[in-house]
C-alpha cells in the first residue's frame, strides 16, 4: 500500500532526500488512499514539512519525538517498556521480517514505526489489516498526544488511525492525555538524567553529580540511528534510502 510508504517516509527524521523528491511527495499525498478530508489534510502537512528549511524540519522532529518517551516511534516502549519481554519481541519481529523475506538494516531497530510502515506497504492487504488493528491503540496514543500537543504530525498519525480503525475518535484519549506529565520537559529530561547517571569504574557518582551537558536539539542526533540520505530510483514514494533488505540484493524499497 503505497500509502503506507508514504506515511512512513513523513514520520521518519526528515534527511535532506525528502526536499529531492519534492514533486513525488506531493504527488503521492494528492493520490493517498484515504478519505477526501483526511487526504487533504495529509497533503497540506507535506507541503508544510517540504517549506520548510532541513534544520528547521529536523529541529521540530526531534522536539517531539526525540524528547521523552510518551511520542516514541519504537513501539515496545509503548508495550513492554523496559522489560526483558521488549529483548525477546525485537527477536521475533526480527525473524518475522526475515520469514517474509527482509533482512533488516543493522542500523535500525526493528520495531521503528516507519521501519514497520515500510515492511507492511510490501505485505497483503489481509496481513497489513492484522497488524494495524494490533497496533492500533499505540496509533491512537500517538495521535491524541501529537493533537493535545498542537504538532503538525497529528495529520500522519491522525491518518494511520483511519487506516487502522476506520475512523478517527480521539475525544476520550486526548483528555486522558491532556492530564498526563509532560516527559518532554527540560525538568522531566534532567530527572531522566539525574536517575541514570553513568557511572565510571564500581564507585557510584557524587551525590551532587550533574547530567552531561546536552547539545543544542538542532545538533543532537536521534536515539536511534537513520538511514543514508541516498535517493533510490524507483516509482511511488521514494524512501530517502533502503532499510529493508530482500532475498538476492532485491531492496523492500524496490519498486
Amino acid at each position: 500500500m503505497k500509502t503506507l510508504k508514504l506515511i512512513g517516509v513523513l514520520l521518519d527524521y526528515p534527511q535532506d532526500a525528502l526536499w529531492w523528491h519534492r514533486d513525488e511527495l506531493l504527488a503521492a499525498a494528492a493520490d493517498a488512499e484515504l478519505p477526501p478530508a483526511r487526504r487533504e489534510r495529509l497533503a497540506g502537512f507535506v507541503a508544510g514539512l517540504l517549506a520548510l528549511e532541513p534544520m528547521e524540519a529536523q529541529e521540530r522532529w526531534l522536539s517531539l519525538f526525540d524528547r521523552g518517551r510518551a511520542m516514541s516511534l519504537l513501539l515496545f516502549e509503548h508495550i513492554h517498556g523496559e522489560s526483558r519481554d521488549r529483548g525477546q519481541a525485537m527477536v521475533d519481529l526480527v525473524e518475522t521480517y526475515r520469514r517474509a523475506g527482509f533482512e533488516l538494516d543493522t542500523r535500525e531497530l526493528p520495531d521503528y514505526l516507519p521501519v514497520v510502515l515500510e515492511f507492511l506497504s510490501q505485505r497483503p492487504a489481509e496481513e497489513v489489516a492484522d497488524w494495524l488493528h494490533h497496533i492500533g491503540h499505540i496509533l491512537e496514543l500517538l495521535a491524541a498526544r501529537a493533537a493535545e500537543r498542537g504538532s503538525p504530525y497529528a495529520a500522519p498519525l491522525e491518518a494511520l488511525v483511519e487506516l487502522a480503525r476506520g475512523k478517527v475518535e480521539l475525544g476520550p484519549l486526548r483528555d486522558r492525555v491532556a492530564a498526563e506529565a509532560r516527559d518532554d520537559t527540560p525538568e522531566a529530561m534532567d530527572a531522566v538524567w539525574e536517575e541514570e547517571a553513568v557511572r565510571f569504574g564500581a564507585e557510584a557518582p557524587a551525590e551532587d553529580c550533574k547530567p552531561p551537558t546536552r547539545l543544542p536539539a538542532a545538533h543532537s542526533p536521534p536515539s536511534h540511528p537513520h538511514p543514508n540520505p541516498s535517493p533510490q530510483a524507483g516509482e511511488g514514494v521514494h524512501a530517502p534510502s533502503p532499510r529493508l533488505r530482500g532475498e538476492g540484493g532485491r531492496g523492500a524499497n524496490a519498486r
